[in-house]
C-alpha cells in the first residue's frame, strides 16, 4: 500500500501538465487522459512525479537492488543508484563478489511496507521526491528514506540517498494547496545553515568542534570516539573529512511543518592509520583488502563516503542547532603505503 505523505490522493496541479520540460528550454510531452500538452518546465511550478510513478520507482529500485545483492553484481542495480549510495552500495558489492564470486550466500531480500511519498513541486531539473517506508530488515518499526532523483523526463529515477530514522524522528513536512511538498533550495537563506553549506560546515565541525550541531551520536559522540582511537600505542590515525557537492551529491531539502527543513547531504572521510618503527598495520578484513590498492607497510588509508540527515531549523528561531537525525555510510576504498 501506498500513499502521499498527507495520506490523501494528491490532487492535479493547477499547472497545465504535470511534467516539465528540461531544463535547456527543449520542449518534452506528457500525455494526459486527454491529449498531450507542452509544458515549459524552466518556467512552471509542477510536481516532480505522480504518486504511481514514485511507487513505481521504489518497486524497480527494490527488484535491482534484490538482483545485485543476491549476485554481488553491481551491474544488476547500476541504473538506479546514484551519488553517495551508488558508491556505498557498489563497493560493498564489489567486495562481496571478490570474497564470493558465485554469489551471496546470506541473501536475504528487501521488502518495503508502508510506503509514503513526499514529492515537491518546483521547476526546472532535477527533479526528486523521497520515499518512506518500513522495511523488513533493521530494527523493526523503523523507517526508511530513500531520496529520488532524475536528470531529464528521459532518464530512470535512481535512489541517491538512503537514511534510517526511528518513526519518530521522521518529521510533519510542509505542503501547499494541493498537497505537494515544498522543497527548499540550496541556498535557502532562512535556515540556520544554508543546505549548500551542510557538508562543509559538518565536516569542519568533525575536525574542529563547534556550537553549529547539536549533540548527539552523530556528532558530539562520534567526535569523542573519533579522539580516543586517534592516538594508540604504536599506531596513529589521523581524520580528513570533505564535503561531497557535485552531481549526484548535491543537497537536497524538504520544508517542514515548523519553518524548517530535512536535509539529506553527503561528506567524504579519509582514515590513515600509519604504524610506528618496529610494529605493524593491524590485519585489515575481507571486505577491507579487497577494496586495497597498493601494499599495506606502514600505512592504510581508509575511504568512506557517508550520506547525513538532518533538521535544519529556521534562522534565528531560538530553536537550537542542527539535528544530525541519521547517517548512512559505507566504505568504498583503501590504500596500503
Amino acid at each position: 500500500m501506498s500513499r502521499d505523505r498527507t495520506g490523501r490522493s494528491p490532487r492535479r496541479p493547477r499547472s497545465p501538465g504535470r511534467l516539465a520540460l528540461a531544463a535547456t528550454a527543449v520542449s518534452a510531452l506528457w500525455a494526459t487522459a486527454s491529449g498531450c500538452v507542452v509544458v515549459h518546465g524552466e518556467r512552471e511550478v509542477v510536481p516532480a512525479t505522480t504518486r504511481a510513478d514514485a511507487a513505481r520507482a521504489l518497486a524497480d529500485f527494490t527488484a535491482a537492488y534484490n538482483k545485485a545483492d543476491a549476485t554481488y553484481d553491481r551491474s544488476k542495480d547500476a541504473d538506479r543508484v546514484t551519488g553517495p549510495l551508488a558508491d556505498i552500495d557498489g563497493a560493498r558489492l564489489k567486495a562481496g563478489h571478490l570474497g564470493a564470486p558465485g554469489g551471496n550466500p546470506a541473501h536475504s531480500a528487501l521488502t518495503f511496507d508502508d510506503a509514503r511519498f513526499s514529492i515537491p513541486a518546483k521547476a526546472g531539473w532535477p527533479r526528486w521526491f523521497v520515499a518512506d517506508a518500513t522495511a523488513n530488515k533493521g530494527v523493526p518499526g523503523s523507517r526508511w528514506l530513500l531520496v529520488f532523483t532524475r536528470d531529464n523526463a528521459r532518464q530512470l529515477w535512481q535512489a541517491s540517498y538512503l537514511t534510517v530514522l526511528g518513526a519518530g524522528d521522521v518529521p510533519k513536512f510542509a505542503t501547499d494547496g494541493g498537497g505537494w511538498a515544498q522543497p527548499v533550495a540550496a541556498d535557502d537563506t532562512a535556515l540556520a545553515i544554508e543546505p549548500r553549506r551542510l557538508g562543509r560546515s559538518y565536516a569542519s565541525y568533525l575536525q574542529s568542534g563547534g556550537d553549529t550541531f547539536a549533540a548527539g551520536v552523530h556528532t558530539s559522540q562520534w567526535r569523542a570516539q573519533r579522539e580516543k582511537f586517534a592516538s594508540r600505542p604504536g599506531l596513529a590515525r589521523q581524520y580528513i573529512d570533505q564535503p561531497l557537492t557535485s552531481t549526484g551529491y548535491a543537497p537536497v531539502g524538504l520544508r517542514t511543518a515548523d519553518g524548517g527543513a530535512l536535509v539529506f547531504f553527503a561528506t567524504q572521510r579519509f582514515e590513515k592509520e600509519t604504524a610506528a618503527a618496529g610494529t605493524e598495520i593491524p590485519a585489515p578484513g575481507t571486505d577491507v583488502r579487497a577494496l586495497t590498492r597498493g601494499e599495506i607497510n606502514q600505512s592504510l588509508t581508509l575511504e568512506f563516503v557517508s550520506n547525513q540527515v538532518v533538521l535544519d531549523p529556521p534562522r534565528g528561531s531560538g530553536r537550537g542547532q542542527v539535528s544530525v537525525l541519521g547517517r548512512v555510510e559505507g566504505l568504498t576504498g583503501a590504500k596500503g603505503e
